[in-house]
């Protein structure tokens, strides 16, 4: 068995599918693998993936023009998610997609198929979620910031929704989990960065500025606490409705 280890990125598993592809071993003899995801195995032959623009345009190409855009937009959507197999279930997923065109989202009884839609799913959900339970606060420069800690990397879902939704305010949403933040100018398209490269220096400092907005924090936290109907508290309802690990990053739980 060879096992080809990609890089943790859209691009790296692309890349991987390419050289698992191309190296003609036969799809029951290869394997894709996230890097540092798992142990080593013995009897497996370990082959690190090279990230080049020309595999990741051709994957791209490939699947768009031989399959379909829904199947693209699927394999984008299912490589956010946090599962650590997922870089291998998207190359099964691409084999019998190739191999049955643009009606394979059709086929359910497919595992890949099942699979990767089990992942969007994953995905969609918590985007969903994060949706109503992201709260922003405005600092002193008019900047509006938020940190959310989802599973799964939800920051380009989430960056579509409230570029559209405030596209005429300055906001980031930081991902403390991994390091990366959406950044998104008045009235221009966002940005996708890993905080510390270069061009995110002057956003950086932004996120432990004390804001002015502490009165109207106590009025929000003031009007939840008020709504309230102690005889009808559920907290197990509660709970199935608002998970308990968004709960650091919302206002009215700090």
């Amino acid at each position: 068995m060879t096992v080809y280890v990609c890089e943790d990125s859209f691009d790296g598993i692309l890349c991987g599918v390419y050289d698992a592809w191309m190296s003609r071993k036969g799809h029951d003899h290869v394997r894709l693998e996230i890097d540092g995801t798992q142990e080593p195995e013995l009897f497996c032959q370990y082959e690190p993936v090279v990230i080049t623009p020309e595999k990741t345009e051709k994957v791209i190409r490939a699947i768009r023009e031989k399959i379909s855009e829904r199947v693209y937009k699927k394999v984008y959507l299912a490589s956010l998610s946090q599962e650590a197999g997922r870089a291998d279930l998207i190359y099964r997923f691409l084999i019998d997609g190739f191999r049955y065109g643009g009606a394979v989202l059709d086929m359910l009884h497919l595992p890949s198929v099942f699979e990767i839609f089990r992942l969007c799913r994953f995905v969609l959900n918590e985007s969903h979620l994060l949706k109503e339970f992201t709260r922003f606060s405005r600092t002193e420069g008019g900047l509006l910031i938020s940190r959310i800690g989802p599973k799964n990397d939800v920051l380009p879902v989430l960056a579509l929704h409230f570029s559209d939704r405030m596209p005429s305010e300055d906001w980031m949403i930081y991902d403390e989990g991994r390091k990366r933040a959406v950044f998104h100018r008045a009235d221009q398209d966002w940005i996708l960065l890993r905080i510390g490269e270069r061009g995110s220096e002057e956003w950086t400092d932004d996120l432990d500025m004390e804001t002015d907005e502490e009165s109207y924090r106590a009025l929000w936290k003031m009007f939840c606490h008020t709504i309230a109907i102690p005889e009808r508290k559920n907290y197990v309802c509660q709970r199935s409705h608002l998970p308990l690990r968004y709960r650091p990053y919302m206002t009215e739980f700090q």
